[in-house]
């Protein structure tokens, strides 16, 4: 099972709707994903996925060891190998030994993926969803102070989380900004991050109403920011896919 964290610099990336796409684009290509809503101050996973009405336990449940995992997760209404664990109100104590045995949980459940929607920006309650984390994608938008976020969040993610697998996301790229110097371009981002990239996706206009709606983008289209999805996804499957051409 493969333990991924999904993080970002700053908020306003997209991260969480980077982690219900790519999370739908794996079940869909027919992987068992168990998604986790690691930010218990927006809690926002469940909307995007339109999940809200199916959420019971948080992932603190589970944790604390109040409920087994295979009760506490949500199933997806569309996509059957896909589950959800929701982010609790308020933080309670939680030990690594808890997340530890919450992993162990979900590989034993026979999970492929196990992808950790993290809290925006550096908090303290990132390090107990970093420790169960054996890679991380940062997420960005090409914008400078997005950038720079990037590469601090990941710089702590290796040092004090000893996560060694550390690969970038450029969020809403819009190549009409790019042209006209007014966005970092792919290159420079990339340079500046110090950060490999793992994909690209593109602004879509269809994200806003999908996500309004509890629709996945998938359902909705090919191209896009749907095609992008797709293409992570099968990258974090380990398939060589060329970046998407702008």
């Amino acid at each position: 099972m493969k333990v991924i964290l999904v993080a970002s610099g700053k908020g306003g990336t997209g991260k969480t709707s980077f982690t219900a796409g790519v999370g739908a684009a794996l079940a869909q290509g027919g992987s068992r994903v168990l998604l986790i809503d690691g930010d218990c101050g927006l809690r926002n996973l469940d909307l995007a996925l339109g999940m809200s009405d199916r959420v019971v336990y948080s992932f603190a449940d589970v944790a604390g060891g109040a409920v087994p995992l295979q009760d506490a997760a949500a199933s997806h209404p569309q996509y059957a190998s896909l589950s959800l664990l929701t982010a609790p109100v308020a933080l309670p104590a939680l030990s690594e030994r808890g997340m530890e045995q919450l992993a162990v949980q979900a590989e034993e459940a026979g999970f492929d993926y196990l992808l950790i929607d993290g809290p925006a920006g550096l908090p303290a309650e990132l390090s107990f969803l970093a420790y169960i984390a054996m890679q991380a994608v940062v997420v960005a938008t090409p914008d400078s102070a997005s950038i720079r976020g990037a590469e601090r969040c990941a710089r702590k993610l290796e040092e004090e989380y000893c996560i060694a697998r550390i690969r970038m996301i450029l969020n809403r790229v819009r190549p009409r900004m790019i042209a006209r110097g007014q966005a970092a371009n792919i290159d420079d981002a990339m340079d500046s991050a110090g950060l490999p990239l793992l994909g690209i996706v593109p602004e879509d206009e269809d994200m806003i109403g999908c996500g309004n709606s509890g629709i996945s983008i998938l359902e909705k289209k090919q191209g896009g920011a749907a095609r992008a999805f797709r293409n992570i996804a099968r990258r974090l499957g380990g398939e060589r896919v060329p970046l998407m051409k702008f």
